[in-house]
């Protein structure tokens, strides 16, 4: 039985991330880095294409879990007819190699409990040769090498290809397992405690979380988005990724799946927000510096993603022997979205390093000359088509959102000109392309029938990225333009509870695909915040609360949800959907710490 993608928990050590279900098993897994080939890919397959299981034997699912504390250390608990057990699963930050740690201790009774692992390198493709070595057990293919060490015995290639291990724990009882990666070329690496990595984990995490500066009745969601977006962070390089899976569906049995293991720039000024706000300066200087280095070069050259590390080449390829989760395929790894001309990250990189230096992290003088190159670039491009924030797959078309990014861009360019007269630039220029850009939006880009702002120029569809209009600055929240596109929005692309659709896919969709999708929930949370910014508090609230429903069992969020199916949809779990809830609920907090 396929699970639910919110049936997962994750757990990872800031360099890869690990998905585990309610019925015991690890089911995704990268190794070394987030964007590397998995060795359990049964999220996307089957079983047979790697995964790692531990569980009372014939029990399907477990009675409760949750995190410990404010940690990302995952207590699973099984209560069966003999007793009671709880697995403790977690990935300690990293020193040199990754390991995987899952540690069974018997609560009462005596529970009979088996251990079944399953290595498939490459995306669940390759069978690695196993054997003996030390007293453990060493899995080699091609360059990579895993070696598990249990402390209850186990058999190499037992049923299909997999190391089983039966074994019992009565009460107090503790066996532990240690799953450890390392290149096939190198010597083997050093031993870890289990024992003590949970204690470290667990005060590592602890004294990471209590730097939150949130208070108030929406801390506990807060911190629990917070320690997702650290876990999604590549700590080598600071760069954060949108999700730790690719193709996820955004339509069960449908095509929309893409790799989201990578770092979108769309998502800066989001995450550099989020963070500051929530007290994080040092997590959002290494995302700035991730930024700089990345869009370093040839603005004409700028792309909307990165690999972790500020990698350029992202070729899409579809993986054939992957059936998709539920069905959903194609698999695809890489990202042909790369490629595309998207407007708005021009304004997204300038905004988030006006950001960072209001908020005093401290940049050198060639960022200024960065922006200046990227801004110069965008004034010669801005009054073209591009594929959009939503990385559409059909014609390119004059989006609204990426003009008012264009916007944004120039902006910031005179907002910064104003606050430090000593930098070099034409402040009169910038002026002008400023004041261009929002005749343009407000003449083009504005249905004056419906009183709404429009998916691109000549369209009658909505989307939902205008509801940021007020956020950035393009017009007041009392405007009338936005109040009446915040009311067109949550009217003609509204969902069940008041959810929120990108933008509507029926018919000739703009983004030249088949099939829909759920409600995006980064967009309802945008939602929220536009009420609130109109003066609904009321109901923005009201809305909010109810989004805070739909995270799983352990707080985490795809990126869509389905109300109708009531399950979560796309990668999960997922960046945007988490900096949104942060940045919302702080805002609400804030709110009432004014009155």
């Amino acid at each position: 039985m396929t699970l639910r993608i919110e049936d997962y928990a994750l757990i990872g050590d800031l360099h890869t991330a690990a998905l585990v279900g309610t019925d015991g098993s690890v089911d995704w897994l990268c190794l070394p880095r987030f964007d590397s080939g998995a060795c359990f890919a049964a999220l996307l397959g089957s079983k047979e294409n790697g995964h790692w299981r531990i569980a009372p034997k014939g029990s399907e699912r477990c009675t409760s879990r949750c995190y410990l504390g404010d940690s990302l250390v995952l207590e699973t608990r099984w209560e069966t007819r003999t007793g009671t057990v709880k697995v403790t699963d977690f990935m300690p930050q990293r020193d040199i190699t990754p390991d995987v740690i899952r540690i069974v201790e018997g609560v009462s009774g005596t529970v009979e409990l088996e251990s079944v692992l399953r290595l498939r390198f490459d995306h669940g493709s390759i069978v690695p040769w196993m054997r003996r070595a030390d007293g453990h057990r060493v899995a080699v293919a091609g360059p990579d090498s895993v070696w598990l060490r249990s402390e209850p015995p186990v058999r190499t290639w037992g049923q299909q290809f997999s190391t089983v291990s039966s074994f019992s724990v009565g009460e107090g009882e503790r066996v532990a397992f240690v799953l450890s990666w390392h290149p096939s070329h190198e010597q083997r690496p050093d031993l870890i405690d289990p024992h003590e990595a949970l204690r470290c984990s667990l005060a590592d995490w602890a004294r990471w979380s209590d730097s939150c500066r949130a208070r108030g009745p929406y801390r506990e969601a807060v911190v629990r988005s917070l320690i997702t977006l650290k876990a999604l962070t590549y700590a080598p390089t600071g760069g954060i990724v949108a999700a730790p899976t690719t193709s996820l569906p955004e339509e069960i049995g449908g095509v929309r799946n893409w790799d989201y293991r990578y770092c979108w720039l769309r998502d800066s000024t989001l995450t550099l927000e989020a963070l500051l706000a929530a007290g994080y300066k040092e997590e959002a200087a290494a995302w700035r510096d991730w930024l700089l280095r990345a869009v370093a070069g040839d603005p004409a050259d700028l792309q909307i993603m990165y690999g972790l590390g500020g990698e350029r080449r992202l070729p899409e390829t579809e993986l054939t022997w992957l059936g998709g989760y539920a069905g959903s395929a194609p698999v695809r790894t890489g990202n042909a979205a790369v490629d595309q001309l998207q407007l708005d990250v021009y304004g997204e990189v300038m905004d988030s390093l006006f950001l960072a230096a209001q908020q005093g992290i401290p940049g050198e003088r060639h960022t200024w000359f960065i922006q200046l190159s990227l801004l110069g670039f965008l004034e010669s491009k801005w009054r073209e088509p591009d594929e959009g924030l939503w990385e559409v797959r059909g014609p390119r078309q004059h989006f609204v959102h990426s003009k008012v990014m264009a916007w944004v861009a120039a902006d910031r360019a005179v907002r910064t000109l104003e606050a430090d007269p000593s930098l070099r630039g034409d402040i009169d220029r910038w002026r002008a392309m400023r004041d261009e850009v929002h005749r343009e939006v407000c003449e083009k880009g504005y249905d004056p029938v419906r009183n709404t702002f429009t998916q691109y120029y000549g369209s009658r569809a909505l989307d939902a990225a205008t509801l940021l209009i007020p956020r950035v600055g393009f017009l007041p929240p009392g405007d009338p333009r936005v109040v009446g596109t915040v009311d067109a929005v949550r009217e003609e692309l509204g969902a069940h509870g008041g959810l929120v659709r990108r933008y509507s896919t029926e018919g000739a969709s703009v983004d030249g695909l088949p099939g829909r999708e759920g409600a995006f929930l980064a967009c309802s949370f945008w939602l929220v915040d536009a009420l609130r910014m109109t003066g609904r508090t009321g109901e923005a609230r009201k809305l909010f609360d109810y989004l805070l429903t739909l995270r799983n069992d352990v707080g985490l969020l795809a990126e869509e949800y389905d109300p109708v199916g009531r399950r979560q949809l796309g990668n999960f779990p997922q960046a945007f959907s988490h900096i949104a809830l942060v940045t919302t609920a702080l805002a609400l907090m804030d709110e009432d710490e004014e009155k």
